[in-house]
């Protein structure tokens, strides 16, 4: 018997068996989602964008300029969205299209 104890499991797409472990990290990587900015860039957490249009926040009657820096933000798991905060807006969401990494 091998020294290794781990399961094997089938993998119906590649139609192989693989370590648990091999197939589990294959099913991550294609689960993430890939968040790319205005021109390109991936985006991850914690980057810094600045805005690339002025965008009006629906019910904070507040409109962020162009160039406003925005300076963490959080995936939200939506290739088109991100989660951020900013002074005296709470749950501000920006689509991905409007931004470029800082």
């Amino acid at each position: 018997m091998s020294g290794e104890d781990e399961d094997y499991v089938y993998d119906e797409e590649s139609g192989e068996w693989m370590p648990a472990s091999e197939l589990a990290a294959k099913r991550a990587e294609q689960d993430s989602v890939e968040v790319l900015d205005a021109v390109g860039n991936r985006l991850a957490d914690g980057d810094a964008v600045t805005l690339i249009k002025d965008l009006t926040v629906k019910g904070a009657g507040q409109t962020l300029k162009r160039g406003t820096l925005i300076p963490s933000i959080r995936l939200t798991g939506d290739a088109q969205e991100i989660d951020c905060k900013y002074p005296g807006i709470k749950g501000l969401v920006l689509r991905a299209e409007f931004v470029r990494k800082r």
